[in-house]
């Protein structure tokens, strides 16, 4: 290995691409920052080891004549390198450097000038700082720009990093992913950093910037022989650094067993094929998981849960799919060993003379019976299987995304929309591969709003009320996904599952046995807390608030306003208050003061509010929450009950609020909860002891 070298010398008649089976650009604002400090910090008369580049040199002869890099490499002044590791790297370095362009391109003394009359240093323009490090342009004919930098045409990032990133003109409309969106986080981050730089240092801060990062941080350089397994070298080196996803890993292994099939097995023109055909796929699933910028999915949750939904469910460790993905099923071993391969062939059968002429056909032809004959072998793993796995994974990857984003969805109708935001909201436990698989199938929309709903039904009663331990059935639903994906169940094998595993919820008459949720929710409240800390408090309260919607009312509550927990701010008021003053103490003489926190905790007395206020109001009386609350400069800092959530405006109807109309709106909202859950208490007792209140007479 050579001796270290700056970005000025490394850059010198190369071309570096990053090949299909890398992953896209994972550096976010941690890795940006390091970046950045270890730059700004580094003193010009020193250096910074970056790390080593590794590099695979592609043959003159494998560069296509139409590619945009074959008119460098051709005169043989041009070496075009695939990056094995180190792109992250190499990536923001560009990315930066182009950033540092745009800064000079934009400051007020530079405004008029073209590029070749701004300078960063005192021999270099920004035309010859890009001609060196960005792109270099044809000398004749069309002008169209070869970047010394970038990722191959296959890579879904190769058009952003282009038109985007460096604004090459005519890009039209851009696919984006969560990848496009860090290089797009990263150049936003440097431009910010660049330009703060230049206001509180000067234009020779920006000079020195330059300087630092084109001589001062060092990499060395390795090439890969050709007979070394470029693949598996690249599985090796990025253990280390920011880690590949297993679903990176798993593309990149899938595009190195391509190579690995004879030519019998998978001609040229397959061979190609089947590798675009991984990069489609992989190029659609990236898309949707970074479809909603804000809220990226993660990787390998939805690689876990389609292979859950694909091959199988296994209780051991969180990795267990990872190493049956590239342990067990895609491995080397796999399509070097070879199979043998059957098939039926129809051998004539020769008459003997004793033979009866029985045995021929009606023109005199020889019957004939088939036998099985061993005529090639194959690979245990086929070519056709990869491919259905990728398109398995291809078409799997959309309705992971609507299983988290209903509302997006055009496919959804919008009863499908609600059911599944309801299911969101819930929270899906273990049920989001099968919501997939759901999406994924032939259901029709009104049997998939059949299936969502028995689903969030079981969650509600098994889990929010029952309290069944958290993997309750788990093992059941992941083999269901399967079954649903193919099409072996229909969503009514489902609701029978579902209901078989929440039968012990219910008497024998039907009604919803009382023990476990009684049990439960006494031990809330003697922590003095009831059904404030009950898991499904909020979800419940929610719906009942939807409830109340009808097409003349507007929306009052939102769910991820719920979701917030600032200091000292409640979205869930005790209408009667933990705390009591002396005019909530006359209210309530009656009941003793032990059992006080009961009713402050019981269901009747919560109510769902449709604006955060701070707890110190919670201790107002009740006709000062039903009006609006102003502080001394006529600034609104509370709703009043008659203005605020449906749930609210209810409230605020009642004259007063006391013991019975605790109990009154406990009973009311636990009705409710057996209409919206399709279940009945046995009585009215059962009701009333759930509220946990002595008899009111």
């Amino acid at each position: 290995m050579d001796e270290p070298k700056p970005l000025d010398s490394l850059f010198k008649e190369k071309i570096f691409r990053i090949p299909d089976y890398q992953r896209g650009y994972a550096w976010q604002k941690d890795q940006l920052k390091d970046f950045w400090e270890d730059l700004v910090n580094l003193s010009e008369d020193r250096h910074h080891y970056t790390g080593v580049l590794t590099l695979k040199q592609i043959a003159t002869s494998d560069v296509a004549k139409d590619s945009k890099e074959f008119w460098l490499v051709d005169d043989h002044s041009y070496k075009l390198y695939h990056i094995v590791d180190g792109q992250q790297r190499l990536t923001t370095f560009v990315v930066f450097l182009q950033s540092l362009v745009e800064q000079f391109q934009a400051l007020p003394e530079n405004e008029g000038r073209s590029d070749d009359e701004i300078y960063v240093s005192e021999s270099l323009n920004l035309q010859a700082l890009q001609s060196r490090f960005l792109f270099k342009c044809k000398p004749k004919g069309d002008q169209f720009r070869t970047y010394k930098f970038g990722y191959t045409a296959d890579n879904p990032s190769y058009d952003y990093l282009r038109y985007k990133v460096f604004k090459e003109t005519g890009g039209g409309a851009i696919q984006e992913t969560f990848y496009t969106l860090n290089l797009s986080n990263a150049k936003l981050y440097f431009s910010e950093q660049l330009r703060d730089l230049y206001d509180s240092a000067g234009l020779d801060a920006l000079y020195g910037i330059y300087r630092k990062l084109t001589r001062g941080f060092l990499f060395n350089e390795y090439v890969i022989r050709d007979e070394f397994d470029v693949f598996v070298a690249f599985e090796t080196m990025n253990n280390r650094g920011k880690r590949l996803s297993d679903l990176e890993l798993l593309k990149n292994r899938l595009i190195y067993l391509t190579t690995l099939y004879s030519d019998q097995e998978l001609g040229l023109d397959d061979r190609k094929s089947l590798r675009d055909t991984i990069n489609d796929g992989w190029r659609e699933v990236y898309s949707q998981l970074g479809r909603n910028k804000a809220r990226p999915l993660n990787d390998d949750d939805f690689l876990r849960a389609h292979w859950t939904m694909y091959f199988k469910y296994s209780r051991k460790t969180g990795k267990d799919y990872i190493h049956f993905l590239l342990d067990e099923q895609f491995t080397s071993k796999k399509v070097h060993k070879k199979v043998e391969r059957f098939v039926e062939l129809e051998l004539s059968k020769e008459l003997s003379s004793t033979e009866d002429f029985d045995d021929l056909d009606d023109d005199g032809i020889e019957q004939t019976e088939s036998e099985t004959v061993n005529v090639l072998t194959e690979a245990q793993l086929s070519p056709k299987e990869i491919s259905e796995f990728v398109f398995s994974i291809k078409n799997s990857a959309v309705h992971w995304y609507n299983s988290w984003n209903p509302y997006s969805s055009s496919e959804l109708t919008k009863e499908e929309q609600i059911w599944i935001d309801r299911l969101n909201r819930i929270g899906l436990v273990y049920f989001r591969p099968l919501v997939m698989a759901i999406l994924k199938s032939k259901a029709s929309a009104t049997e998939r709003v059949e299936v969502f709903r028995a689903i969030e039904r079981f969650i509600f009663i098994t889990f929010r009320m029952m309290s069944a331990r958290a993997n309750y059935g788990s093992s059941e639903f992941y083999n269901a996904a399967r079954l649903i994906d193919q099409a072996e169940w229909t969503t009514k094998d489902v609701i029978q599952k579902l209901n078989t595993l929440s039968a012990y919820a219910f008497n024998s008459d039907g009604t919803l046995r009382l023990t476990e949720f009684h049990s439960l929710l006494r031990k809330k409240f003697a922590q003095g807390t009831g059904y404030y800390t009950w898991s499904g408090i909020r979800y419940f309260l929610y719906e009942y608030e939807l409830s109340l919607l009808n097409e003349s009312r507007q929306e009052k509550v939102h769910w991820d306003d719920l979701l917030r927990k600032p200091k000292d701010n409640i979205y869930i008021e005790h209408i009667f208050p933990q705390t009591q003053t002396e005019e909530w103490s006359q209210a309530f003489s009656a009941v003793p003061s032990e059992q006080r926190s009961n009713y402050a905790g019981s269901l009747g007395n919560l109510l769902l509010l449709s604006m955060a206020i701070n707890s110190s109001l919670q201790n107002d009386g009740f006709p000062s929450k039903k009006k609006a609350k102003y502080d001394q400069s006529g600034r609104k800092i509370r709703n009043g009950y008659s203005d605020g959530s449906h749930s609210e405006i209810e409230v605020s109807e009642c004259e007063k609020w006391e013991p019975l109309s605790i109990q009154s709106r406990g009973d009311k909202l636990l009705q409710f909860m057996e209409k919206r859950w399709g279940f009945s208490f046995q009585s009215a007792e059962d009701r009333h002891s759930l509220l946990f209140l002595d008899s009111i007479s």
